[in-house]
C-alpha cells in the first residue's frame, strides 16, 4: 500500500469519527431521553437507547486513532441503519427542497463507514498490520 492509500484512509477515519463523535458529545451532555422515547415508540426496552454511547462514541473513537478501526466503522454502520430505521424510513425516497437526497447526512455516515470497514484502517493506526 503506498503512502497515498494510507494518507486518504486516515483522512477517511478521522473525519467520520470526528464528525460521528460530535453526536456522542451532544448526547453525553444532553442525554438519551430523546433515543430512549424513539426505542420505545419502536416496541424495544428504553434501555437500548444506550447503544448510542457505544456507535457515536466509543466507535468513532475507535476510527480516529485507528484501533480496531474495522470493528469501530462496523459499529458506526449499524448504528445508522438504526438511526434510519428509527426515525428517517419516511425520508428513504424523498428529496430535500435543493433536489438532493433527504438522507444525505445519514447516507454519508453510513457508506463511509462501511468503506473503512471495507478497506481497513490503513497505515496510519494504533494497530497497524
Amino acid at each position: 500500500m503506498n503512502q497515498a492509500d494510507s494518507l486518504g484512509k486516515l483522512v477517511l477515519r478521522v473525519v467520520l469519527g470526528l464528525l460521528v463523535l460530535l453526536h456522542g458529545i451532544s448526547k453525553l451532555t444532553g442525554g438519551v431521553g430523546f433515543v430512549a422515547q424513539m426505542v420505545q415508540a419502536a416496541g424495544l426496552p428504553a434501555f437500548f437507547a444506550y447503544g448510542v454511547y457505544i456507535g457515536e462514541v466509543l466507535a468513532p473513537l475507535m476510527l480516529i486513532t485507528g484501533f480496531y478501526a474495522r470493528i469501530g466503522a462496523a459499529i458506526i454502520a449499524i448504528n445508522m441503519l438504526v438511526a434510519i430505521a428509527l426515525v428517517h424510513t419516511g425520508e428513504l425516497l424523498a428529496l430535500n427542497a435543493t433536489g438532493g437526497w433527504a438522507l444525505e447526512l445519514q447516507g454519508m455516515f453510513l457508506f463511509s463507514a462501511i468503506a473503512v470497514m471495507l478497506m481497513g484502517p490503513g497505515r496510519f493506526a494504533i494497530n497497524a498490520k
